[in-house]
């Protein structure tokens, strides 16, 4: 309603016609808002937001050069990347892929390496995309057929498949083998041990309790050279384990240990009542922790266990210190051939290398938070 003087008389009216809206201000809209609230919110936001554009641009140009414009991408040995001016030695990795890739295991065996992949990844994926269908029978084919059968795919059987002894395997392949088969084993080894932690009986508190602050109290290097050197000697000769079992065996206690206390931490955040709760519902105690306590606390520590998992990827460069030739000690000794010496070369090995780590730790940083925010929906209020 509108007051309005017509004359010497005071009309009142009501507006019929509807105004227009105002926009909202420019800097709380768009991208200017954006910009605002997440690069220029407080003078020191500010500061850091310049300072690492211009490191961008300081850094990057060179990079790019280097990488790509100046890179040699063909070349039949290291002369042209030994030219002056010369950028990252591509042809290298090219005419080192396949080493890179299976070590010195026989080439015309390839294929049973590249099938074992190839069906190790089906399995994975069937167990981690949330829409796929029968999660029980790809976590059957996954965790019991497929070691076995990977197993003797790679090795090889009389009569069947050509033996391929396990000093002849590397690169990829060991580096995959050692992340796959500690992430496998320590993930439910460390639930026992963090449920032993918490247990009630003195015995099996004290042994978990020790194991793992013994475990954790050394470098992974140390238990490295403890499976190869001592597990032998706590079996009989004609039972020695093979020499990629025990780095696999030291891997696996040493990431248990450390999975322990994550899953522990999970364990005791979550509320009394939920225990009290399975209790009063007359279930024993391992449908409790099998049904309700152990889901949610480990969706909570999820981003705990998968940092255990990346940490672990990364470890695997280790296995190097007791003979074992991984990925990272495949490129360091391809970059000893003189055919292929050369700075920039050496360089490229190792850029290739960080590109390995970096895509497969990203791939499993992005499905744990896609993980999270899924499982996390239903307890939002």
């Amino acid at each position: 309603m509108s007051d309005q003087t017509i004359g010497n008389k005071q009309v009142a009216f009501v507006r019929r016609d509807v105004t227009g809206t105002l926009p909202a201000p420019i800097m709380t809209r768009g991208l200017p808002a954006w910009l605002r609230e997440n690069m220029f919110s407080t003078p020191l936001s500010g500061v850091l937001t310049l300072s690492s554009i211009l490191l961008v641009v300081w850094i990057v140009p060179d990079m790019f050069r280097y990488l790509f414009t100046d890179a040699i991408w063909s070349a039949a040995d290291g002369a042209p990347c030994r030219a002056p001016g010369a950028g990252a030695c591509w042809a290298y990795v090219g005419a080192k892929f396949e080493y890179f890739m299976y070590g010195s295991y026989p080439r015309s065996q390839t294929w049973r390496v590249n099938l074992t992949l190839v069906i190790g990844a089906v399995l994975i994926l069937w167990l981690l995309l949330p829409q796929a269908k029968k999660k029980g029978l790809a976590a059957l084919m996954f965790f019991v057929v497929y070691p076995v059968a990977a197993f003797f795919l790679l090795r090889g059987l009389d009569g069947v498949l050509s033996l391929v002894e396990t000093n002849l395997w590397g690169g990829v392949l060991v580096s995959l083998l050692v992340a796959a088969v500690g992430i496998v084993v320590s993930l439910p080894l460390g639930v026992l041990l963090a449920l032993g932690r918490r247990s009630q009986l003195p015995f099996v508190k004290f042994f978990c309790v020790l194991f793992i602050e013994f475990v954790r109290g050394v470098p992974l290097i140390t238990v490295l050279f403890m499976a190869n050197t001592m597990l032998p000697l706590f079996v009989p000769q004609e039972w020695t384990p093979d020499r990629m079992l025990r780095p696999l065996i030291g891997v696996s206690l040493f990431a248990a240990a450390y999975m322990a206390e994550v899953v522990r931490g999970g364990l005791q955040a979550m509320p009394k009542g939920q225990f009290e709760g399975a209790m009063a519902l007359g279930l024993s105690y391992w449908q409790m922790m099998r049904l309700i306590i152990l889901p949610q606390a480990l969706t909570t520590v999820i981003p705990g266990i998968v940092n255990s998992f990346i940490a672990l990827f990364k470890d695997t460069t280790l296995v190097a210190i007791v003979g074992i030739f991984d990925f990272l000690r495949t490129v360091e000794t391809a970059r000893l051939d003189p055919v292929w010496a050369g700075p920039t070369i050496s360089t490229t090995g190792y850029v290739f290398a960080a590109i390995f780590y970096w895509v497969f730790c990203f791939a499993m940083s992005r499905y744990s938070q896609m993980l999270e925010t899924k499982l996390a929906a239903g307890r939002r209020r």
